[in-house]
């Protein structure tokens, strides 16, 4: 091996690791990147939940007027709301919040059997209130989920995942709506 082979040898060399580095720095930002833009989209869900969990005790209230006896639907709809509000991680929140809409799911069917109640204009607005917001949580959380997709596809593909294991990028979960969610709950408001 003559000296200008192994110069050229070291310029390959210093170019192959000049190339990785600089891959490594592009795919870095564009983890943060989009660590932000999941962190922001969390936040406008989080808006949204909040936004339902204050409308709940209204409606419950509105509800129990005249539904005394469904206490077992009260005590649900009470333990959803402690459990969102104890929840401190996305993981526990999108699990309490599946909780919260199942047990709203029940106390909606309860309706069914009340039909003055149904016909209570406080209890249309607060319907119409709840109605409004779960569309801006379905929203909110197809955005969520989008930019998960993209960060989680980012992380699994290569280079960009030497990169993601080297500075320790975790990969962030999907708010899946609830399995009970899937089958919409049958509620006859025209009854």
């Amino acid at each position: 091996m003559t000296r200008i082979d192994g110069l050229r040898r070291w310029t390959a060399a210093g170019a192959l690791v000049a190339a990785l580095v600089g891959g490594s720095g592009c795919s870095y930002n564009q983890f943060t990147t989009q660590e932000e833009a999941i962190k922001a989209q969390w936040g406008q869900v989080e808006n949204q939940l909040q936004r339902r969990n204050d409308l709940i005790p209204n409606l419950v209230e509105t509800v129990k007027g005249y539904a005394q006896q469904e206490r077992d639907v009260f005590q649900a709809v009470a333990d959803a709301r402690a459990k969102m509000a104890g929840a401190t991680t996305p993981a526990d929140k999108i699990a309490a919040a599946n909780a919260e809409s199942s047990a709203l799911a029940r106390l909606l069917v309860v309706v069914e059997n009340y039909p003055q109640l149904k016909s209570d204009q406080v209890f249309l607005g607060l319907r119409d209130e709840l109605a409004g917001t779960e569309n801006r949580i379905a929203t909110e959380r197809m955005r969520y989920n989008e930019r998960i997709q993209e960060y989680n596809t980012l992380r699994r593909r290569f280079p960009s995942n030497i990169t993601a294991s080297m500075f320790g990028f975790k990969e962030y979960p999907y708010f899946d709506a609830p399995t009970s969610a899937e089958a919409a709950p049958k509620v006859n408001f025209g009854r």
